[in-house]
């Protein structure tokens, strides 16, 4: 009954995607647009048709899992050190920008201290999903900056973890700063671990066995896989994970055969994320929350681009390319989603300053996305002057 109940949430997301999508095209709207828009229209607060969303949300996170490694295989380790150099000032500057517009908001509209800070918190990250999707990779200058992203987005990850492990600290109130010591000193390892697994194992099974197409799908699948869950153990995150297992095979012959193989397998669960994230979303809760996600949100989408704009424009960055990365990075973050549910469980926030959370991601989402696919080069522009892939 399970899997058939499973199959029909399957026949009802892509089949609804499919004809959602033709009519977004048609109406030169973005695709995430309209997965979003089918997750509330079929979730617990539309029709009600699709029931197991969390069970969804859980599958839905392996699409990001899979666009951190594609990403890292587009990626050289030499050029990743040089951006992460400018990375770090811009993030931990950024950051403290945004997690201070974040508690001033909260305080505006009445929330306690530790849900204002809360809140900072989840305005401090942009959405890789978005960030990366809509990035084109081919042309040099475009190439620049995914590296520059990426540099702000890994930096970003590690803000993001050590506000997790804060928040999985409520309960006791201390923060665990051994913990939180030992996860960042097992990132060298993680590194050094994985570049000697590649050079010395999965190179070498690569070159025996590269007639067997189906045996490097599921050597790069398992790899992307074990080292994403080994980063998780080490107290890091899967993402990260990912990542590094992406970046040491990027020097390989293969690369690009397994970042083509992996490409279809990462729409899949992408859509489901989109999806989720839409079905998630309780309609009961707009009366409560709209002044407040409606400001927070223009807050977002107006200071968000203008911070990294001028903050990489200090960097020797072109003012040009400044804006661009700025407008790319408008949004928050599906890490901020995961503050948000985590505060909320362990009850460090209430249902308001949860769903206002959940409301300015999604409206963030949306309207940066419109923002990039109608004026930035992307994959998926209407306009074929700005279509990049």
């Amino acid at each position: 009954m399970a899997d058939h109940s499973l199959f029909q949430s399957f026949f009802l997301i892509f089949s609804g995607a499919a004809i959602v999508a033709s009519l977004a095209l048609f109406g030169r709207q973005p695709l995430l647009v309209a997965y979003i828009a089918l997750g509330i229209l079929l979730g617990p607060s539309g029709l009600a048709v699709v029931d197991n969303v969390q069970l969804l949300a859980e599958m839905s996170n392996v699409g990001i899992i899979f666009l951190l490694f594609l990403l890292g295989l587009d990626m050289q380790p030499q050029a990743l050190l040089s951006v992460l150099r400018k990375a770090t000032f811009v993030g931990l500057i950024s950051c403290a920008v945004f997690l201070g517009v974040g508690f001033g908001i909260g305080q505006l509209f009445g929330f306690t201290d530790t849900e204002s800070w809360v809140i900072g918190m989840a305005l401090m990250f942009s959405s890789t999903i978005i960030g990366i999707k809509l990035l084109p990779t081919t042309v040099l200058h475009h190439k620049h900056l995914g590296e520059m992203m990426v540099g702000l987005l890994l930096f970003q990850d590690f803000v993001a973890i050590t506000c997790l492990m804060i928040l999985l600290s409520g309960s006791t109130g201390e923060v665990d700063l051994a913990q939180l010591g030992l996860s960042f000193a097992a990132l060298p390892l993680l590194v050094f671990f994985a570049w000697v697994a590649v050079k010395y194992l999965l190179l070498p099974l690569f070159t025996r066995f590269d007639r067997f197409h189906e045996y490097v799908f599921l050597l790069a699948l398992g790899w992307c896989m074990g080292l994403a869950e080994l980063a998780e153990i080490l107290g890091l995150s899967r993402e990260i994970g990912a990542f590094i297992a992406g970046i040491t095979l990027a020097t390989s012959p293969i690369s690009q055969y397994i970042a083509l193989s992996l490409k279809p397998l990462r729409d899949f669960f992408l859509i489901l994320f989109f999806f989720s994230l839409g079905a998630q979303f309780k309609l009961s809760m707009v009366p409560e929350i709209a002044l407040p996600a409606l400001l927070t949100a223009a807050a977002v989408l107006a200071i968000k681009p203008v911070v990294f704009r001028y903050l990489l424009g200090n960097q020797s960055e072109h003012k040009i390319l400044a804006w661009d990365i700025g407008f790319r990075l408008g949004q928050i973050s599906e890490f901020s989603l995961l503050i948000a549910f985590l505060a909320f469980n362990q009850q460090l926030i209430g249902s308001g300053a949860s769903h206002l959370i959940q409301a300015t991601a999604i409206l963030t989402f949306l309207v940066s996305s419109y923002i990039v696919v109608m004026n930035f080069p992307n994959p998926i522009a209407i306009k074929d002057e700005l279509r990049r892939d």
